[in-house]
């Protein structure tokens, strides 16, 4: 009930993921991103491999050696869904045997998309074909367009009532976390939440690298 996409900007190194969901609270389970790399969870997810997956990338695993001790470490592996992007951009996934119909996955440079209970198995490849031609824009605008792209390809069988927008950068800590836990339209409220956060994000990183000298509003 889930599509997702993962990525990295290979102008500046950061991370990100961006998820839907009929479910609520989404983000919470399936969105995971830090300084070494990004990782999603998603049909019937086990959150546990978020956090496992960012200590195996901050150890200088490859995204598909991360995959492969991930899948070995949950239990229900047929319902798992995973998407891991690295630093060097390298993606990985495994989409289990059992992950709900209509499933579907498609990779593209520094970037993988998954799926599941879609209206279509093209929504991943419409979401990693705008993450592609939106090239020289900020990583977050990136993924909230190619969100917004699977939405219009068809999105999910359910409608959607969970998102969330996770990017970081060089800092333990993430630049934009930015959630939507039960709206009956949440990419078009997560589209507003980043639109108004969009402008201050510099400021509050001043403000937590250099209080005396950050800008106020």
């Amino acid at each position: 009930m889930t599509y997702s996409l993962t990525a990295r900007c290979a102008e500046t190194g950061a991370f990100g993921t961006i998820v839907t969901s009929s479910s609520i609270a989404t983000a919470a389970r399936c969105a995971w991103a830090g300084p070494m790399g990004a990782v999603a969870t998603q049909n019937l997810s086990d959150p546990a491999l978020g956090p496992q997956g960012l200590a195996l990338l901050r150890q200088g695993l490859g995204a598909q050696a991360v995959v492969d001790l991930l899948t070995r470490s949950t239990r229900g592996l047929d319902h798992r869904q995973v998407a891991v992007v690295d630093r060097m951009g390298g993606v990985a996934f495994f989409s289990g045997a059992k992950a709900m119909a209509e499933a579907a996955v498609a990779t593209g440079p520094d970037c993988v998309s998954m799926g599941n209970l879609l209206a279509n198995t093209g929504v991943p490849q419409a979401m990693v074909d705008t993450f592609a031609s939106s090239r020289g824009e900020t990583l977050a605008e990136r993924l909230m367009r190619a969100l917004e792209a699977g939405l219009e390809a068809g999105g999910e069988f359910d409608d959607e009532h969970g998102a969330g927008l996770l990017v970081a950068d060089r800092y333990d800590w993430p630049v934009v976390d930015l959630r939507v836990d039960w709206h009956d339209e949440p990419v078009a409220e997560l589209r507003r939440l980043w639109t108004r956060y969009q402008p201050q994000q510099a400021a509050y990183i001043s403000r937590a690298l250099d209080a005396d000298s950050a800008p106020g509003f």
